[in-house]
């Protein structure tokens, strides 16, 4: 057998992706661990095994603070704007690389102008049009503005993609009577399947995180979503450190869930399209 040569260069990289896994990892030990901790200990020793695992902090955030209700509440809020940037991203890219009108070069330059207006800049008039619909403190307060936040990136990963698939079979299905609906749902969805789900974690991410406009739209406490419940936490907890970080694991449970799952399809979604052969 032939003996593998020594690479400096792969080495080298080697040692720097290993270095930066534990910086990466480091922090989610770190909070997982303090969170076990009572608020005393993690001052006086946060960098050091628990001496005595305790679940106090846990029993205190379910108890205590609605964490399962501002689960649910994230879950329906996160849930609805990753399905519904998914359904409209696709179908706009669908329309945008298959269909020819006038004003689409137009559109297309709109919809990557838009990445350049940040949520800030429209969060006034967005909020005015919410309470003129009486929605305030609904889900729906947060749902539609992050769809709209979302949709722009979404189409484009989207218009990526399907620039880069052959039209031959939808012209196939056309020729047996297949409607354009019909070729959306039974040829595009499944051909997009990598594309979609890195639509989707990045929507769900997104929205899951988004604490500007959950604050900005929700201030009812029974209707906040877990990232605005530990905001509310910090300010009326904050020296409760074992208290915040178990909310902070708590908080992390449904991130690294969706990634988990999602991981395979994400630079395999973002790349797919790039080249075009």
């Amino acid at each position: 057998m032939k003996k593998k040569k020594f690479n400096v260069g792969i080495t080298v990289i080697y040692i720097v992706l290993i270095l930066w896994a534990l910086t990466t990892i480091f922090p989610f030990v770190w909070v997982i661990l303090n969170s076990f901790k009572p608020s005393a200990e993690v001052l006086t020793s946060s960098f050091s095994l628990p001496k005595e695992f305790t679940l106090m902090n846990y029993e205190n955030a379910f108890g205590n603070m609605n964490v399962l209700n501002a689960y649910k509440n994230s879950s329906v809020i996160s849930g609805s704007v990753t399905v519904g940037v998914m359904f409209f991203s696709s179908m706009m890219a669908f329309a945008l690389t298959r269909y020819d009108f006038k004003g689409k070069k137009i559109l297309k330059s709109l919809i990557v102008a838009s990445l350049m207006f940040p949520v800030f800049s429209t969060i006034i008039p967005v909020f005015q049009m919410i309470v003129r619909m009486n929605l305030a403190n609904k889900n729906i307060a947060v749902i539609l503005p992050q769809i709209a936040g979302n949709l722009s990136f979404a189409t484009i990963v989207m218009m990526g993609f399907l620039s880069s698939v052959p039209i031959e079979m939808e012209e196939a299905a056309y020729m047996e009577g297949a409607s354009p609906f019909q070729v959306f749902a039974k040829i595009i969805v499944p051909i997009c399947k990598a594309s979609l789900s890195t639509v989707a974690i990045f929507s769900f991410l997104w929205s899951y995180n988004d604490l500007f406009v959950q604050k900005i739209m929700i201030s009812d406490n029974m209707k906040f979503p877990v990232s605005t419940l530990l905001e509310d936490i910090s300010s009326k907890y904050g020296t409760d450190f074992g208290l915040m970080a178990a909310s902070v694991t708590i908080i992390l449970v449904p991130v690294l869930v969706v990634y988990c799952f999602l991981q395979k399809n994400i630079i395999k979604g973002l790349t797919a399209g790039a080249v075009k052969g």
